[in-house]
């Protein structure tokens, strides 16, 4: 496709928009630093001129699309290789954009966690996108790549360095720190919303294979934890990770779609460490306890308007600039191969994990899909995941360009 732009950032007048653009900003079009040529869209042409302004980039071009006005999203999506989506929750904001792209064959990315909404959108538009050789990647963000592309590395380690892949995986996210997300928080509360409305929806938010390509055949009953839980393997208790709900579900998304190398019985969980002890144990339980008031009075209409308007960040509201460069993540992989082997991995991450790293983990996937061609040659199109669709390059990029580190401890 002959397109006029590299990347579009579309949403760039959002919270996380604003970090994208400026991360872009910073790290292309400079000595040293590779040559993107990108441009920002969104509804508002005054709020795109003052995000231009907040990076002096004067020169910078603008496209004004709403996310519910098909012909203007078309009109963008002609003008672009890959069109880089922050406009979230994507279950209220997003489908006109991906049933574009699929339809008109340009790559996309964004950092969505609802795995409901992916769900549908792979059953409305999967065929479409084979059709057109358009390259869909969800999950691009701290939702999920840390787990998708670590697993993957650890598998990638343990077949070198073992001979086999492991069956078995748990991460354990040994220590954060980040400001909450508003954009997460409404996807959660909008999600709960569905569940009121759609009582079936349940049951689909608890089956762990739901966004599987069919024919999968995985039955492996998954472990998930949801109560205080002192882990063996890891030394500590633990307590539930709330992004466990997606992050699995992309995880055993990646495995079906590379044919399974990891065997249909493969197992994947992920929880928090929250210390040993009976310190560990008195914090997990208040965890639990907490996740538990707030699901119970997200499902209750009066309380979800209060937590809406008085007690939960907004969309567009999130952690200050200090606080975006000095959060961060450590998370950690035991992975056992079917003869007993093991090894250990790490994953780090230097940002605040919902903004300052996702913005670059994102940045980097939309610049991996509209500059490393190469590696795409051999890829039809379809909805992918980051770590079956790039791999090694992701992960040679995110080591150079996005503060991450992957690690094998032993």
């Amino acid at each position: 496709m002959n397109s006029q732009y590299d990347v579009v950032i579309f949403g760039a007048t959002s919270f996380v928009g604003q970090i994208l653009v400026q991360y872009l900003a910073d790290n292309f079009n400079k000595p040293g630093k590779e040559t993107l040529n990108w441009a920002i869209a969104g509804r508002s042409h005054s709020k795109l001129m003052e995000v231009k302004a907040q990076v002096n980039q004067p020169e910078l071009a603008t496209i004004i699309a709403d996310a519910h006005d098909e012909a203007a999203i078309n009109a963008m999506c002609a003008q672009a290789k890959v069109i880089i989506s922050t406009v979230g929750p994507y279950a209220l904001y997003g489908e006109t954009l991906v049933k574009v792209c699929a339809e008109t064959g340009t790559d996309y990315c964004d950092l969505t966690g609802e795995v409901q909404w992916i769900d549908r959108m792979l059953k409305k538009y999967e065929a479409t996108a084979k059709a057109s050789g358009a390259h869909i990647v969800h999950c691009s963000g701290f939702d999920s790549i840390p787990s998708d592309m670590g697993v993957y590395f650890t598998q990638r380690e343990a077949k070198n360095n073992l001979g086999e892949y492991c069956n078995n995986i748990s991460m354990r996210v040994k220590a954060a720190k980040g400001g909450a997300s508003g954009g997460t928080i409404a996807s959660i509360l909008n999600i709960t919303k569905e569940v009121m409305k759609d009582p079936a929806l349940r049951k689909d938010l608890v089956n762990p294979y739901l966004i599987c390509p069919p024919g999968h055949n995985f039955k492996t009953r998954q472990f998930d934890t949801k109560k205080p839980t002192f882990d063996k393997n890891f030394n500590g208790w633990t307590a539930p990770f709330i992004m466990a709900g997606i992050n699995t579900r992309i995880v055993f998304r990646s495995n079906a779609l590379a044919g399974s190398p990891y065997g249909t019985d493969f197992k994947y969980d992920e929880a928090m460490l929250v210390g040993k002890g009976l310190k560990g144990r008195l914090t997990a339980t208040g965890i639990v306890a907490g996740l538990g008031a707030f699901f119970v009075g997200a499902a209750l209409k009066p309380t979800r308007w209060v937590l809406e308007n008085y007690m939960l960040p907004k969309p567009g509201e999130g952690p200050t600039p200090k606080e975006q460069v000095e959060g961060y993540y450590d998370i950690r992989f035991i992975g056992k191969t079917p003869s007993g082997k093991e090894i250990h991995t790490k994953v780090i991450g230097q940002g605040d994990p919902g903004y300052g790293s996702t913005s670059q983990m994102l940045g980097q996937v939309g610049a991996c899909l509209a500059l490393d061609k190469d590696l795409l040659a051999d890829k039809e199109g379809g909805f992918w995941t980051t770590s079956t669709l790039l791999g090694d390059r992701l992960i040679e990029r995110l080591e150079k360009d996005a503060q991450l580190k992957f690690e094998v401890l032993s």
